[in-house]
Formats: structure tokens, sequence, C-alpha cells
């Protein structure tokens, strides 16, 4: 069975992210995923002037953890939006452009039918999961699809008991597929696939991505469908939840 981390862990450099001062270093936890068969507030800040008082809003201080506000549900106490996440219908990925064809939320206690695996139902009820927002995707061609999903955890510790979850060596905890009503996306769940997960922060990013023909990939193949996973989720969700750490409302 490959795995794309024969060649070692998958690098994601660390984002700086300056803004009125205030500088938040993102990073983002990697789990292993598997080829697998059918994975405090604004402070005020008064100014002397002649005329009346005004107040300046100081942005307030991101929490020490490598998530910033993002580490916890606590100090990033906003629901997630589809919108917020997967508002473009389209993106592109190394000049690959891939469209969106459906989307979904399942609330709370429907998070575990977003899912398939006893172990990874466990750890999104756990982990009190309030959101499991997916979409799907295919490429230009129409031979790669995939859907990439992100659960709403409490703390960063739920998000990574979720991703360890879905990081065996067998198909048995991964991300249900959204099928589409199109032509390409309506075959999702057949065949091989790319399937695995990483957090961010309180976040859960679950992602299952294959061939339209569900045929097994070569490893080349397989590499692409890598890429395609990491590429999709970095131009839609990943923009989001990097805001959050900053701010920790939506963006």
């Amino acid at each position: 069975m490959w795995s794309p981390y024969d060649e070692g862990p998958r690098s994601r450099r660390p984002i700086i992210i300056a803004s009125a001062g205030l500088a938040v270093l993102v990073a983002a936890g990697i789990g292993l995923a598997v080829l697998a068969g059918s994975d405090d507030g604004a402070v005020p800040a008064a100014t002397e002037s002649a005329s009346p008082s005004k107040t300046v809003a100081v942005p307030p201080a991101a929490p020490g953890d490598e998530f910033g506000f993002a580490a916890s549900r606590a100090t990033d106490p906003h629901a997630l939006t589809a919108k917020e996440l997967f508002g473009s219908k389209s993106v592109k990925v190394k000049g690959q452009t891939y469209t969106r064809t459906v989307w979904r939320e399942d609330k709370a206690k429907k998070c575990k039918d977003a899912v398939v695996g006893a172990k990874l139902q466990k750890a999104l009820a756990s982990g009190k999961c309030t959101q499991l927002i997916r979409a799907s995707f295919r490429d230009s061609s129409g031979k790669i699809i995939g859907t990439v999903g992100v659960a709403n955890l409490g703390t960063s510790a739920s998000a990574a008991r979720v991703v360890k979850a879905v990081s065996g060596k067998k198909l048995e905890e991964y991300l249900k597929v959204l099928p589409g009503k199109d032509k390409v996306t309506k075959f999702l769940g057949t065949g091989e696939a790319f399937a695995g997960g990483w957090r961010h922060g309180h976040y859960a990013i679950l992602v299952w991505f294959q061939y339209k023909d569900g045929h097994a990939p070569s490893k080349n193949e397989a590499k692409k469908l890598n890429a395609a996973a990491f590429g999709v989720a970095d131009a839609t969700v990943t923009p989001a939840l990097e805001s959050r750490s900053l701010t920790g409302r939506r963006p």
C-alpha cells in the first residue's frame, strides 16, 4: 500500500501574518494520509487632544499557542460557514483549475453522518464537534475528483484525536465523500483514493481524492492525488483558518 509519507513527512512552511504590529506564527499539524481502497477583547486606548477624546481599538493579543486564537473554540467561538471556507466556485492549484460542484454542512450530533468509522465518529463526539462542512471538487479534465471537509472541535487536542483516527494504514476511518449531481463528481466514493487528514488548531481538515474511474493509481498518479488534496485545501480552507488564528473571528 503506497503512502505519500514514504519519502518523509509533508513539509508546510510556517507563515508569518503581520497586522497592526502584531505577528502571529501559524503552522499546521499534519496527520498521516494513506492510499485507500473502495482517508482578551479589544482594549480602547484614549488619545489626548484639545477636541473631545477619541478611542482607538487595539488588536487583542493572540494566545501563545502556535495556532493563535484558533487553538481553541474558547478563543475562536464563531461558527464556520460554508461560504467562508468554500466561497470560490473555482480555485487554481499549480495551473490546474478545480471547480466546486456541491457543499453541505452537518451540525452537532450529525457530524458523525459525514464520516465513516466508529473510532472517528467517537472522536468527533468526544471532541464536541459542532459542525462538519464538506465540499466536493473536480479538475478541469474531469479526471481527478475529491471531497474536503472541516470539522469544528472544542480544542486542538480534540482535533488531534480526530486526525489520529484517520491516520491508520487501512481504510477504516475516513471522511465520507459528498457526490455531486454532475457527470463527474457523482462517481466519488468508488475505487481507490488518497484519504487522510491534518489539523489547524481546533479544526480537523479531512480529505478524500481519487480518479474518476476509481482505478488504482501508479505511484506518480498517487502523488498527483496527494498534491490535488493538499492544493485544493490550501486554496480554500487554509486562508480562512489562518485568518481565524490571527483574529479569532470570521474573515
